[in-house]
């Protein structure tokens, strides 16, 4: 979804995950596996800075990021936030399975999703702006979040 809504602005584009990976040297999997999920959390924080700090930009937070208040309050310092909201099982079906993710591993994937959305709702909800995305395609979405950038971000 973030490539699409940065293609419609014509800005760059940074995965928060795929970032973390590369600083890191490891897959997020390898991560959680082997440092634990606080040791990537300080990683999402420290990588989330960084590309805060960088040219405006679109940049997709894995799920847990929202979690941490100081990382909403870095996110909206940086520009517009925007939750994607989606149920759960809608979720699984498109991930296909767990995604390799690993909070999802080990168990129905709607399920602990249904269990991790619980957790996080109010940190999504703290979310500038909310775009339902069940029932709707990729690209109506991204153009959905490319107007609220030119609206209401400055773009």
């Amino acid at each position: 979804m973030g490539r699409l809504v940065a293609a419609a602005l014509g800005a760059p584009f940074t995965d928060l995950d795929e970032e973390i990976a590369r600083c890191a040297g490891k897959s997020v999997a390898a991560i959680f596996r082997e440092d634990g999920e606080p040791a990537f959390r300080a990683l999402e924080a420290e990588c989330a800075g960084e590309a805060f700090a960088g040219a405006p930009s679109v940049i997709a937070t894995g799920g847990g990021f929202f979690e941490d208040a100081a990382n909403r309050s870095a996110a909206r310092a940086a520009g517009i936030t925007v939750y994607l909201e989606v149920e759960p099982a809608t979720a699984a079906r498109r991930l296909g399975g767990d995604g390799g993710r690993p909070l999802l591993e080990g168990g129905d994937p709607a399920r602990r999703l249904a269990a991790l959305l619980d957790r996080r709702c109010a940190g999504y909800l703290d979310a500038e702006y909310v775009v339902a995305t069940d029932g709707e395609t990729a690209e109506a979405v991204a153009q959905r979040v490319a107007s609220l950038a030119w609206d209401g971000g400055g773009w």
